[in-house]
């Protein structure tokens, strides 16, 4: 399908498990799976990255019927071959007409070149995902990237920017927007059944540290060269690059070259969260200041541990990095807590609406939805309601609307979770003008919000 430009649970719920739900085809409306789709009208896509988190994505693009799997690619033979198979053995019952079969490729770029191809789902470390997202965006295709959706804030601008230029769309993988708990609290503090939010709490942990790994034998059938790509060169590790076909979420976004540790991991999760329940899709914090410590948790080589990291905005909201509930916003009224499969809504010192672990009877369900009726029935806000993140990539790719989760707030939330790190990685607070998207006040030298590439540059 070529379509034209479009105008300008639980905190320790593992990827999988989340993965999983989403991608689950009884998650979607049942006229959606069951309908037939003409050849002309599915969308054609390729996969870039099939480690773990790239094949739950497949598989939950392969049970979208409006969607036609056509390519994969990876560095690494082993996972490459084994995405293909993946995809020929769906087609093999039930083969769209005109599908010629699945190629794997060993590089993106030749992927990128086939006009036939409309879309594709980047689920690569890191430190590749902006500059295959503009290199897509720019061939003219669509683009659905794991979060955080840039590995600095640089890439983060360039990709908004690319994105804008291109008219093409992207849907950032922050797949909590399309959970109604987390839409219906964002909702009970844009709307004041909070009063006014002066705070918003969120639980992730802190940065990454510098690659120290120690070399160990290279993995048979891996292009390791291409695997760092624009990272500095360094000695392979399996906690980098898992041989093979692997079960588990590697260790390379702890180290600072690849990934930002937790504060860029789970942290593109909730401060996105935040952000949605601000209305600061779009904008962003002014300042970042450091947690406590900060400077002598990295001289001992645990930035991980790092917690207390704060945003202010233009508004007054402090934004705090805390133990405890995914995302909680506290306002001079009441209270809302929310993480997967847990909804709290406390107004007035008492609690309206409870889901908070395993134990309980009630599901969350229940809990936002009678939230929802009986606190939302005459919101002027309500944000865009997506009940699957991948059905929403591919809706917007047919309607040109934007999806629930773009380029804009993918990249804005980035930048926030990378100005909390610029701020424990130097100890010093950060001043920034989330309009001009620069750095203000002086102190901090403008080579952090970017990178040395190797061979590259974006």
């Amino acid at each position: 399908m070529m379509v034209a430009a479009r105008p300008t649970n639980f905190m320790n719920m593992t990827r999988r498990r989340l993965l999983s739900a989403s991608a689950l085809p009884l998650l979607l409306p049942g006229r959606v799976w069951s309908a037939e789709v003409a050849p002309s009208e599915r969308v054609v896509m390729g996969f870039i990255g099939m480690g773990i988190q790239g094949r739950g994505l497949l598989g939950g693009f392969l049970g979208d019927p409006g969607v036609t799997v056509v390519a994969v690619c990876d560095v690494d033979t082993t996972r490459r071959k084994a995405a293909q198979a993946q995809v020929e053995q769906h087609y093999g019952q039930n083969r769209p007409e005109g599908w010629k079969g699945c190629e794997a490729y060993a590089g993106f770029a030749e992927m990128l070149e086939r006009k036939d191809i409309d879309a594709v789902c980047i689920a690569t470390p890191d430190h590749w995902h902006a500059i295959i997202t503009v290199a897509a965006l720019k061939a003219g295709k669509d683009v659905y990237c794991e979060k955080p959706l840039t590995h600095n804030i640089h890439e983060a601008v360039v990709v908004m920017e690319t994105a804008k230029a291109t008219g093409r769309v992207v849907q950032t993988g922050s797949m909590q927007r399309s959970m109604g708990e987390f839409r219906v609290a964002c909702e009970l503090a844009l709307n004041g059944v909070l009063g006014k939010v002066s705070r918003v709490d969120v639980n992730f942990s802190g940065p990454a540290k510098p690659n120290d790994l120690a070399e160990e034998a290279m993995e048979p059938g891996l292009d390791w060269d291409q695997w760092l790509g624009p990272a500095p060169l360094a000695k392979y590790s399996s906690v980098l690059s898992p041989r093979g076909v692997h079960g588990h979420y590697p260790a390379w976004r702890d180290y600072a070259e690849y990934g930002g540790g937790g504060m860029t991991d789970f942290g593109a999760h909730h401060l996105d969260i935040a952000q949605w329940g601000l209305g600061m899709d779009g904008s962003g914090p002014v300042e970042a200041r450091p947690a406590p410590g900060a400077l002598e948790a990295f001289a001992k080589g645990q930035p991980g541990g790092i917690r207390g990291t704060e945003l202010s905005y233009a508004n007054g909201v402090v934004v705090r990095q805390v133990s405890g509930y995914g995302v909680e916003f506290v306002g001079s009224d009441g209270v809302v807590r929310v993480d997967r499969g847990r909804f709290e809504l406390v107004l007035g010192g008492k609690a309206v609406a409870k889901k908070s672990g395993d134990e309980d009877r009630v599901s969350v369900e229940s809990q936002y939805m009678r939230a929802e009726k009986d606190l939302l029935g005459d919101a002027k806000i309500r944000l865009a309601k997506s009940t699957n993140h991948l059905a929403d990539f591919i809706a917007s790719v047919k309607s040109r609307k934007a999806p629930v989760a773009s380029e804009i707030a993918g990249g804005c939330t980035a930048i926030g979770c990378h100005l909390m790190a610029m701020a424990n990685r130097t100890g010093k607070t950060v001043g920034w003008d989330p309009v001009k998207r620069e750095l203000v006040g002086g102190g901090i030298d403008p080579k952090e919000l970017t990178r040395v590439y190797r061979g590259m540059k974006i």
